[in-house]
């Protein structure tokens, strides 16, 4: 199974870490809840009513950590790509992993640090399954589309990056269906 650092732990990284878990990746997010969501109140987000983004956060993180992933509260310094994995340094140490999932918001530093491919307005440019023109690297998020922020609209690009690298791993198209309980 594949390493996958995500850095950014909004409703994009949260919602690729979610399916990569379930899935027995080995996942590691990176931040610090001071997601964009933790200011909102939804009242859009398909299958809930109303929530706060905060409360909408803690149960996100929860369900995240439920299904195995690692959240580690730091911030990422700097990321690289090598031919074959992907690093991030957080707190002087070096983290590696093999596909790099990146939800920074607005301001995308570290994708632009790795010289990802963006428009003349300064959007990371992406496929569509979330790849950045270096070939382990996701971009998600307000990074892609910095003026039309929406929770579910994230979630669903990090939905995608997380199906992509799951077929990418298997060789061929992979689908996440659950099915209810038997009783």
């Amino acid at each position: 199974m594949a390493k996958v650092i995500i850095v950014g732990d909004g409703p994009g990284g949260l919602s690729a870490a979610l399916f990569l878990a379930k899935n027995d990746h080995d996942v590691e997010v990176f931040g610090q809840n001071k997601t964009a969501v933790n200011f909102a109140y939804l009242y859009n987000y398909l299958g809930i009513s109303e929530i706060s983004g905060p409360e909408f956060q803690a149960v996100a993180r929860a369900q995240v950590a439920a299904q195995g992933a690692s959240l580690v509260d730091a911030e990422v310094e700097a990321v690289a790509t090598e031919a074959q994995a992907v690093t991030a340094r957080v707190g002087g140490d070096t983290v590696s992993g093999d596909y790099l999932i990146l939800t920074e918001g607005k301001a995308p530093a570290l994708a632009r640090s790795l010289e990802l491919d963006a428009d003349e307005d300064g959007r990371i440019r992406v496929g569509p399954e979330m790849r950045s023109s270096q070939d382990r690297v996701y971009v998600v998020g307000r990074s892609i589309r910095p003026t039309r922020s929406q929770a579910i609209i994230s979630a669903g690009d990090g939905a995608r990056a997380a199906l992509d690298i799951m077929a990418r791993e298997a060789g061929k198209d992979v689908q996440d269906w659950d099915t209810p309980p038997q009783d």
